[in-house]
């Protein structure tokens, strides 16, 4: 399945920070920011959920859920909110299935070694569940404001 701008986004079912199960259809009628990165406590994921994190009132405003995306356990999740202060729910995708829905799950090479991993990557999705843009091979700096922008400039 090819994930398209414009198309329903895939549904899914994931454990989230909070000890709740949850799906992408909960989160209808609002807007939602899906976003998937590599792995919690690392520099860039880090920087990037601080960046969601500071601008969250102001997605908030905009009736837009923030959901972040790794293949950490829950409970990593939980540590890495409680450290950063993060007012957002992180899902685990510990099978790596839902990365594989939304294309975001890749080979990458990092000092030469090869090895399948998450390509940090961005979705907005509409109130509607249809996917209305997104982001592939993130680069952090000024991505959040990018990513708010967006949303400003075209859902509200």
């Amino acid at each position: 399945m090819s994930l398209q701008v414009g198309q329903p986004a895939p549904d899914f079912t994931l454990p989230a920070s909070n000890g709740e199960i949850v799906s992408l259809s909960d989160f209808r009628g609002k807007h939602v920011v899906l976003y998937f990165y590599p792995k919690d406590m690392t520099p860039g994921c880090t920087t990037e959920a601080c960046d969601f994190r500071d601008h969250y009132e102001k997605f908030t405003e905009t009736n837009t859920v923030i959901l972040g995306v790794s293949t950490d356990s829950v409970e990593r999740h939980k540590k890495f909110i409680e450290k950063y202060q993060l007012p957002f729910l992180l899902l685990s995708d510990e099978e790596h299935k839902v990365a594989e829905m939304y294309g975001v799950w890749k080979l990458k090479k990092n000092f030469g070694k090869e090895y399948m991993g998450i390509e940090r990557s961005t979705f907005v999705i509409d109130r509607d569940g249809r996917l209305v843009k997104e982001w592939r091979g993130v680069k952090v700096k000024g991505h959040v404001e990018e990513a708010l922008e967006y949303i400003l400039e075209n859902l509200t």
